[in-house]
C-alpha cells in the first residue's frame, strides 16, 4: 500500500499502517482495532483501492487479529463512501468467511448480514448474490457453512430467477457430505423457511426438514427440531398433520436423548404453533412420554415445561388432560432418583395451583408440596418456598399454615443441624412471602429459639436471618418484637447465650439506627463488660468497636471510652487486647482525638 510520505499530518496514520504488518500479535491487533482512524484519515477513495486491497491481501494472521478485522469492516460502509460503495468491503469479508476458526467465519457472517441491508437490490444480485454462491460452492467445508448464514438475508430482495438459485443452492447444501455443513444448514432452516413464499415452503423446506430431521447425525436432528417450530408457525393448521406432525412425532421418539431432550425444550413453542386440536391429540402423549424418559436430562427438560404446557391447554377441558395425563407423570417426578429433575419440578409445580384451583390444589398438590419440602437436596425445598406466594394466592394464608407450616416447623427442628442450618437461610425468603403479622403469630419464636442453639453455625445463621428480617419489616418491628427478646438473653446463665447478644448486636445496631442502638442497646453492652466470664468481655469490646460508627459523638466519649480504658487493663490478656485494638481503631482514634481537641476551646459566650 502506498505510504503516506510528504504530510507529517499522516505520520501518525503511517505509524498505524506499519503496525498492521508488524510481527507483535499486540501491535497488529492495536492497529486493526483503530482501522476507523487509519481510513478517516485517508478518505475514502484510497481506503477503497488501498486498504481494503491491502487488508483482502495480507489476511493471513492470528484468529484475534482476524476476528476484531471481522467486526470492524461491519461497521465501515460509511467509510468507503456510503452504501453505492458498500460492496468494496465484501472481498475482505469473504476471505474472512473461509477462514478455518469459527468464531471468525461467524463475525464475518455477521458482518455481511449487516452489510447486505445498505446494497441496493441491484447491488445485491450483482455483487452480493454471487459471493453467497461462491462461498456455497466452495471447496472447504468452511465456505460452504459461512454460505448457509446468508441465504435468508438477501432472498427477498432479488428477481425470482435468482430465487430459485438460492433455494437449489439452500437444498445443495442441505444434504451437503459434511455434517458441519449440514449442521449449520439445519440451523438456518426455520430462518431460512419464513422469507420464502409459502408454495416453496410445503414444497422445498418440509422435504429439507423432513430429510434433516431423519439425518444419520443427532447433531443435524436436533438442530431440524429447533426449525420445527418456525415451519410450523407459517403453515395453515390444516397442513400441519400431515405435512410436520409424522416428523415431529419421530423426533419425540427419537433414539438420541439430545433430539429428545430439543423436543421436551421446545415443547411449549411447538404447543403454541400447532394449536389447541393437535395438541391434544398428539403433544399430551407425547409430553406424557417425555415426562417418563429414560434420560434424566430429557425428564428434567420436560419437568421444566409443566406449567407452561397446563397453562396453553385448551380451556374446556384443561382440568380434565392435567388431572387424568399429567398430574399422575408429575407425582412420579416428585420421587425421581435425580435432583435435577425434582428441582426443575420444583420451581414450576406451585404455578399449578392457580391453573388447577383450591379444591385440587388442597386435594392433590398439597401433599406434592408437602413431600418436596421434606426433600433431602437444598435446591428442591429452595424452589418450594420461593413460590409459596402463587399458593397462598389460591388457597388462602390459613389453610397454607395448616398444611405447610407444620413441615416447616419440623425441618427446622430437625435433628441435623445442616437442615436446620438450610430452613434458616430460607426464612428472610418466606417471611416476605407470608408478610409480617403471620411471621410474628407463626414464625417468630422458632426465630428466637435458633439463637439458643447448641450448633454454633445455627446461632451464627440465626443472627444474620434477624439483621435479614429487620432490613425486610424495618426498625420499628425491631424495636417491638426482636430486640427486647435479644437483650432478654443478656442475663441468661449460659455464657454461649450471653455472647449471642453481643452478636445480634452487632449485626442489628446499623438496620436499627443511631436511636434504638443508642438508647437500648449500648446500655446492655455497656453492662455486659462486667460479665465474670473473659470471653464475653472481649466481645464486648469488640461490639463497641462495630457499633462505634452508628453512635454519636458524644455517647462514644461519655458512655464507650471509659469502659474501653477499663477493659484495656483487664487482668485478661485477650479482653485488653481487644480493648486496644477497639480505642485505636480507626473510628474511635479519630472521634476521640475530635473530642480531646474540642475540650481545648474555649466556650462560646451570650452576652
Amino acid at each position: 500500500m502506498a505510504g503516506a510520505d510528504g504530510d507529517d499530518s499522516l505520520y501518525p496514520i503511517a505509524v498505524l499502517i506499519d503496525e498492521l504488518r508488524n510481527e507483535d500479535v499486540q501491535l497488529r491487533l492495536n492497529s486493526i482495532k483503530k482501522l476507523s482512524t487509519i481510513a478517516l484519515a485517508l478518505g475514502v477513495e484510497r481506503t477503497r483501492t488501498e486498504l481494503l486491497p491491502f487488508l483482502t491481501d495480507t489476511i493471513y494472521d492470528e484468529d484475534e487479529v482476524l476476528l476484531a478485522l471481522a467486526e470492524q469492516l461491519g461497521n465501515f460502509t460509511m467509510l468507503v463512501g456510503g452504501p453505492e460503495y458498500v460492496h468494496c468491503l465484501l472481498p475482505p469479508l469473504e476471505s474472512l468467511a473461509t477462514v478455518e476458526e469459527t468464531v471468525v467465519r461467524d463475525k464475518a457472517v455477521e458482518s455481511l448480514r449487516k452489510i447486505s441491508q445498505e446494497h441496493s437490490p441491484v447491488d445485491l444480485e450483482v455483487h452480493f448474490e454471487p459471493l453467497v454462491k461462491r462461498l456455497a460452492s466452495g471447496d472447504w467445508f468452511t465456505s460452504r457453512t459461512s454460505a448457509c448464514g446468508l441465504f435468508s438475508v438477501c432472498y427477498p430482495r432479488v428477481s425470482s430467477t435468482v430465487k430459485a438459485e438460492i433455494r437449489q443452492h439452500f437444498r445443495t447444501l442441505c444434504s451437503d457430505d459434511t455434517p458441519m455443513v449440514r449442521r449449520a444448514a439445519a440451523s438456518k432452516l426455520g430462518e431460512f423457511a419464513k422469507v420464502l413464499e409459502l408454495d416453496y415452503v410445503k414444497s422445498d423446506i418440509i422435504s429439507l426438514f423432513t430429510a434433516l430431521a431423519s439425518d444419520e447425525q443427532d447433531s443435524v436432528r436436533l438442530l431440524a427440531v429447533e426449525a420445527c417450530v418456525s415451519i410450523a408457525t407459517l403453515l395453515p393448521q390444516e397442513d400441519l398433520e400431515t405435512l410436520v406432525m409424522p416428523t415431529l412425532r419421530q423426533a419425540a421418539e427419537d433414539k438420541s436423548w439430545r433430539v429428545r431432550y430439543m423436543v421436551a425444550d421446545k415443547f411449549s413453542e411447538l404447543q403454541k404453533a400447532v394449536g389447541p386440536e393437535i395438541t391434544k391429540n398428539d403433544l399430551v402423549p407425547a409430553f406424557q412420554n417425555l415426562l417418563k424418559d429414560c434420560e434424566a436430562e430429557v425428564r428434567a427438560a420436560a419437568a421444566n415445561k409443566v406449567k407452561e404446557f397446563c397453562e396453553n391447554l385448551p380451556e374446556d377441558n384443561r382440568e380434565q388432560i392435567i388431572m387424568t395425563h399429567i398430574l399422575p407423570c408429575v407425582k412420579e417426578l416428585v420421587s425421581d432418583t435425580n435432583q435435577h429433575v425434582k428441582s426443575a419440578l420444583a420451581s414450576v409445580i406451585m404455578g399449578l395451583s392457580t391453573i388447577l384451583g383450591k379444591d385440587n390444589t388442597i386435594e392433590h398438590l398439597l401433599p406434592l408440596f408437602l413431600a418436596q419440602l421434606k426433600d433431602e437436596c437444598p435446591e428442591v425445598r429452595l424452589n418450594i418456598i420461593s413460590n409459596l406466594d402463587c399458593v397462598n394466592e389460591v388457597i388462602g394464608i390459613r389453610q397454607l399454615s395448616q398444611s405447610l407450616l407444620p413441615a416447616i416447623v419440623e425441618l427446622a427442628e430437625d435433628a441435623k443441624w445442616r437442615v436446620r442450618l438450610a430452613i434458616i437461610e430460607y426464612m428472610p425468603l418466606l417471611a416476605g412471602q407470608l408478610g409480617v403479622e403471620f411471621f410474628d403469630e407463626k414464625l417468630n419464636t422458632l426465630c428466637m429459639a435458633w439463637l439458643i442453639d447448641h450448633v454454633y453455625a445455627i446461632r451464627e445463621a440465626a443472627t444474620c436471618n434477624l439483621m435479614k428480617l429487620v432490613e425486610k419489616f424495618g426498625a420499628e418491628w425491631a424495636q417491638n418484637t426482636i430486640v427486647p427478646k435479644v437483650l432478654g438473653m443478656a442475663n441468661d446463665p449460659n455464657y454461649l447465650h450471653r455472647m449471642t447478644t453481643l452478636f445480634c448486636i452487632n449485626a442489628l445496631s446499623e438496620a436499627c439506627g443511631q436511636e434504638i442502638t443508642t438508647k437500648h442497646m449500648l446500655p446492655v453492652v455497656l453492662k455486659m463488660s462486667n460479665d465474670q466470664v473473659a470471653n464475653v468481655r472481649f466481645n464486648v469490646a469488640k461490639s463497641l468497636q462495630k457499633i462505634g460508627p452508628v453512635l454519636d459523638s458524644n455517647a462514644l466519649q461519655t458512655e464507650v471510652k471509659p469502659v474501653l480504658e477499663k477493659l484495656a487493663s483487664d487482668t485478661d490478656m485477650d479482653v485488653k487486647y481487644f480493648a486496644q485494638e477497639a480505642i485505636s481503631g480507626k473510628h474511635f482514634s479519630l472521634s476521640f482525638s475530635v473530642l480531646f481537641l474540642l475540650s481545648f476551646l474555649p466556650e462560646s459566650r451570650s452576652d
